[in-house]
């Protein structure tokens, strides 16, 4: 059972997961929108709207091995008879979303949530494992109640068996609360992206033609966190250069597409972005710098290297750890200089020994080694059930025993080591 956000959306990291995951298991995939209180403006009625169209869908089947269904809720709620109301009815739901699946009366459940606020959930379907998927600093994202979320995680950080973190700042700031935390960065779908540079893919019909100089490409979605004051003030200084923007925008750029070396795609579906990297000379990484995104490790980042592209950051833990390839700049000056420093650092088969830096970086490596974690700790010393939200009861913390013998609360960075044949 997945509590993820829409699965009717560009892939992220649980898609890649599950997917991986549904070769071998049956997935439920919960799509919960329960985090985040609305508020009354035209993206979020927006929001609501497909929301509701997808409620009303009901229980829908993806493919033989998923389904999905979004269950009514309703998101923020404070006072704490609607919250306990709203909880019986989520829990409900998901049990009849769970009942559709073959057998699931006598097949074992494993709970994989990518929500930070969930702890109710926890031992409500006699699940043998539950594990909190940590990809984001939650509390950070406009429109939610940090404090009601911070809380909500730390519970349910103290209730899981398993937290898995994304990045070495939700690591070290997670194992402070669970110190057997564990640190499993991204995957790339490397076949899908490497062909940017292995195969001759026909160039997209909608790329700006009137460019004479380089192109920079950037793909994800355009929110509050890229820096939009950036980019127009790099694509001033070099306005020989060509900034091309894929994605859905839920900001403002009206400033930016005035520009006319900027250009706007719009949305594309994933299997059509390699032929787009194909066409770039560099990938952009131009997050603002902010606690946010200080705890990002962007998929698109992988996605970028496996294209063969040199990059050009902003500020990021992560990407630093990739420099070389990727040029770090935290002005717009530097920026554009960096821009210069990878148009003239090319050279021939570049794109091939920048996309071998992430090769080994799989999605199927990545649910080895966390099927890997799982199992470890199915057969550890501690056999009992999750813990139920109403459980008078110590937290638990669990040793997990690891490839390395590691003690508890240090470091273990399972990407950098090999999985294992067995599956969850």
């Amino acid at each position: 059972m997945c509590l993820a956000s829409a699965w009717d959306y560009d892939p992220t990291s649980k898609h890649q997961v599950m997917k991986v995951l549904a070769e071998r298991n049956d997935i439920v995939w919960i799509n919960y929108h329960g985090t985040r209180r609305p508020a009354m403006t035209s993206a979020d009625l927006k929001t609501g709207f497909s929301v509701l169209r997808r409620v009303l869908k009901g229980i829908r089947r993806v493919d033989r091995s998923i389904v999905q269904v979004t269950p009514l809720v309703v998101p923020g709620v404070r006072h704490w008879l609607l919250k306990r109301l709203h909880q019986r009815i989520l829990i409900s739901q998901i049990k009849r979303a769970i009942a559709t699946i073959p057998g699931s009366t006598v097949k074992p459940i494993q709970v994989w949530s990518f929500a930070p606020d969930v702890p109710y959930l926890v031992g409500q379907f006699k699940e043998e494992c539950f594990l909190y998927y940590c990809v984001d600093e939650h509390s950070q994202f406009r429109g939610v109640d940090a404090e009601s979320i911070t809380n909500a995680e730390s519970e349910l950080m103290d209730r899981a068996d398993l937290v898995i973190t994304t990045s070495e700042a939700l690591f070290q700031n997670k194992r402070q609360r669970r110190p057997d935390a564990l640190l499993v960065r991204h995957g790339v779908d490397f076949e899908r992206f490497s062909a940017a540079w292995r195969h001759e893919l026909p160039r997209p019909s909608d790329m700006p033609a009137s460019h004479t100089g380089p192109i920079f490409g950037f793909f994800g979605l355009i929110e509050f966190w890229i820096d939009r004051a950036l980019i127009a003030e790099v694509a001033r200084l070099r306005p020989n250069y060509t900034f091309v923007m894929i994605g859905d925008c839920k900001v403002d750029v009206s400033h930016l597409r005035k520009l006319p070396n900027v250009h706007f795609l719009g949305r594309k579906p994933n299997e059509m972005l390699p032929a787009y990297c194909a066409t770039f000379d560099a990938g952009l990484l131009p997050f603002v710098t902010d606690p946010m995104t200080k705890n990002v490790n962007p998929i698109k980042m992988y996605e970028y290297l496996a294209a063969g592209l040199p990059i050009v950051s902003t500020p990021m833990p992560e990407a630093t750890r990739f420099e070389g390839p990727i040029r770090i700049a935290d002005t717009p000056q530097r920026f554009a200089e960096a821009c210069d420093e990878v148009i003239a650092s090319d050279f021939p088969g570049r794109r091939r020994q920048i996309s071998a830096v992430v090769e080994s970086e799989s999605w199927l490596s990545k649910v080895e080694l966390l099927s890997e974690i799982v199992t470890q700790r199915l057969l550890g010393p501690v056999q009992a059930a999750s813990m139920p939200v109403d459980a008078v009861a110590p937290r638990r913390t669990t040793t997990l025993p690891s490839m390395n013998a590691t003690p508890p609360g240090h470091l273990v960075d399972f990407s950098a080591v090999g999985g294992s044949s067995r599956r969850t």
